[in-house]
Parts: C-alpha cells; sequence; structure tokens
C-alpha cells in the first residue's frame, strides 16, 4: 500500500486488544523512524522511552487521560525533550558528528559558536519549547512506519506529564515528557471508532493557494 493509503487505514485508536503484542523487530522499526526524523541543526534533542513493562504501565495510567487505552496497548512510547539547550551538549552531538564522518573535532565550531550565542541568550522555558517542537516530527514518522506494518497508534498528549515524569525518572536524565504514542492491535468491538469514515476538512479548504 501507498503511504496516502497507510495514513487512510490509520486513526487514533480508542482500545486496544490487551493480548495482542507488537513484535520487536516491528516495533524497531518504528523507533528506527523515529530516530530518522530531521531535527534542527541535527541535535535530536530528544529521547523516546519505549515502556513494556504492564506493572510500569499500571503505575503511568494514574496521570492518563485515557486509561484503558493506556492499560490494553502493546507498548507505550514516550516522546521526551531536553529540558534547556547547553554548550555541553552541542558540542556532544557535534563531536559525535564528526567522529562519525571522520572529521576533525570542531569542524563546524562556527557553527556550534553560533548557537551556543542563540541559545544563551534564551531561558530554559524557551530551550524547551523548541526542543519540545522536534519531538512531532518523529511522533508523525512514527505514526507513519507503524500503519505501513498495519499497527495501530493513538498519539496522546492527555496525560500528566509530572505522574509520567516522576514515574520514569526523566527529569533525572534532563528530559520532559512532551506526548505519548500508544501502539498495538484495535480491538474491534471496543474501539468506536473503527467502524467511522475518515474525517478531514475539504482539500480546497485545507489548502490556500496564493
Amino acid at each position: 500500500m501507498s503511504l496516502l493509503e497507510n495514513l487512510q487505514w490509520r486513526h487514533a485508536v480508542k482500545a486496544y486488544d490487551p493480548t495482542k503484542k507488537v513484535a520487536k523487530e516491528d516495533l524497531n522499526r518504528i523507533l528506527e523512524a523515529a530516530r530518522l526524523a530531521p531535527t534542527s541543526s541535527g541535535l535530536q534533542p530528544f529521547r523516546i522511552i519505549s515502556v513494556e513493562n504492564q506493572e510500569l504501565k499500571e503505575k503511568m495510567v494514574a496521570g492518563a487521560l485515557n486509561p484503558e487505552v493506556m492499560r490494553d496497548c502493546s507498548h507505550v512510547l514516550v516522546f521526551a525533550a531536553w529540558d534547556s539547550y547547553s554548550e555541553e551538549k552541542i558540542d556532544k552531538v557535534y563531536d559525535y558528528h564528526t567522529d562519525v564522518r571522520e572529521l576533525p573535532r570542531g569542524r563546524f565550531g562556527s557553527y556550534t559558536d553560533q548557537l551556543k550565542k542563540m541559545y544563551g541568550a534564551q531561558t530554559a522555558d524557551q530551550h524547551f519549547a523548541h526542543t519540545a517542537r522536534q519531538t512531532y516530527i518523529a511522533l508523525g514518522l512514527a505514526m507513519a512506519q507503524a500503519a505501513e506494518l498495519k499497527i495501530d497508534s493513538t498519539p496522546a498528549e492527555g496525560f500528566s506529564n509530572e505522574v509520567v515524569d516522576k514515574i520514569l525518572g526523566l527529569r533525572e536524565m534532563g528530559l520532559k515528557s512532551v506526548s505519548l504514542l500508544y501502539l498495538g492491535y484495535r480491538d474491534e468491538e471496543r474501539d468506536w471508532l473503527s467502524s467511522m469514515k475518515k474525517v478531514r476538512i475539504p482539500m480546497e479548504e485545507f489548502v490556500i493557494s496564493q
């Protein structure tokens, strides 16, 4: 199937079959799609925490707006962004870039100096607003890859960031949760949305040509 056909197929599943689990190989393909997502200056300022452990999911349910979805899905992917930029983080990323490309460290020094100056003039809140936006590109690619594999997904912002961050120890890692992606297989009988038509506004309204 084409990408557009896969996107027509998928929807935000409202009920998962708890007996069906996503295979490790398929999960890795979804995570790889997210890892390959473009990010501002190539900094990849976020991480994905993949939660399969049922006991851990049960703890996270306390902070979920749709607890049954979290409880019954196969995996919960937590997209968590850096809480701030720092010179050390920027240098670490670019040292990795130059090492992989077999270039001398500091090869991009003039550019990283600009980044450090720009972010150095901003607040931590401004930093997080920027890093959080980067996660959504990866979230979209993860959903597209899941759809290609005919794995259901549900993106979610309806959860307590404080609860999830505390349970997963994200603040100690310099991370703050942004969104969740539930993965698994729909329960046809309980997923009330699966029998309904997919609805989007018409193309002529959606696209403004000038």
